[in-house]
């Protein structure tokens, strides 16, 4: 089954990186030669979905500027013989944007709701603009090729990452029922929680920033009580439909980088230097 329809949640504040996204995205920081979010794009485009909605908040305007076709500049390009630049902004005169809001900053799930009305039947990607896997195929790549195997348009599946047990507050934990006959990376997932203390992690397996969930999740979603932190989550959803939905994770490959916090990005940057 093919997945044609992708949801970037980034309308969160980034105060982590306060002042400077005072005026400028958090997601607009450069990645070695582009924005950290044109990376998250180019990993949508390489695994072949050209129809991508940014939640975004109103100050956050400059992000789909950022993807606009712009006929000035790449007239200007052509006549300077610019041929590079010129056909990486055309790579995304194929994609088809949208743009939802999220006003208030009530929960993941909250954020992709506010897309709810954009999407189709068809199961979704869901790409938050922290995480970036290198050195191998991209984290949502892993996914599609791991969903095909499970072949279940009604599952849902989310990256996974082996995690140090300190860290669980930090992260949604699954609790592993099985791994799959064909990929042992496929996990079966009987149980999630969130943000255990390291006693109570049902596993070392946390959840990190991709899913594909079915429309199912979309429908589920507004019925679903706000949780910890007066919150929508994503994982409540997913709990609420244990048992009738099958839910899978699949533990990537590769090498996670975080841009979510200060350090986490300085790392990004020495990592995109060296490569």
């Amino acid at each position: 089954m093919k997945v044609t329809q992708a949801i970037l949640p980034i309308a969160g504040l980034g105060t982590r990186f306060f002042p400077w996204t005072k005026t400028v995205p958090k997601e607009l920081l450069p990645l070695g030669n582009r924005p950290i979010i044109a990376h998250i794009v180019d990993e949508c485009i390489h695994a072949g979905i050209e129809d991508i909605c940014f939640v975004i908040n109103k100050n956050k305007e400059l992000i789909p500027d950022y993807f606009k076709k712009d006929d000035a500049l790449e007239e200007e390009l052509r006549k300077r013989e610019k041929t590079d630049a010129l056909l990486q902004l055309k790579e995304y005169d194929m994609v088809n944007f949208h743009v939802a809001y999220q006003d208030d900053q009530l929960g993941d799930g909250h954020a992709i709701l506010q897309a709810g009305d954009w999407v189709d039947d068809m199961p979704t990607a869901i790409l938050f603009g922290d995480d970036l896997f290198i050195n191998g195929d991209s984290g949502l790549q892993q996914l599609l090729d791991a969903y095909e195997i499970i072949q279940d348009p009604n599952a849902a599946i989310m990256a996974l990452e082996k995690i140090k047990p300190e860290d669980s507050p930090r992260y949604g934990i699954i609790d592993l029922d099985h791994e799959h006959s064909e990929n042992k990376r496929i996990k079966k997932v009987k149980g999630l929680v969130e943000k255990p203390h390291p006693d109570d992690a049902p596993s070392d397996l946390g959840i990190v920033g991709r899913y594909i969930i079915p429309r199912a999740t979309f429908d589920l979603l507004p019925n679903i009580g706000a949780g910890h932190g007066g919150e929508i989550r994503i994982i409540d959803a997913l709990i609420e439909q244990l048992g009738d939905t099958d839910i899978y994770g699949y533990e990537c490959e590769g090498t996670r980088i975080d841009t979510g916090t200060p350090e986490g990005y300085a790392h990004a940057v020495q990592v995109f230097k060296n490569s």
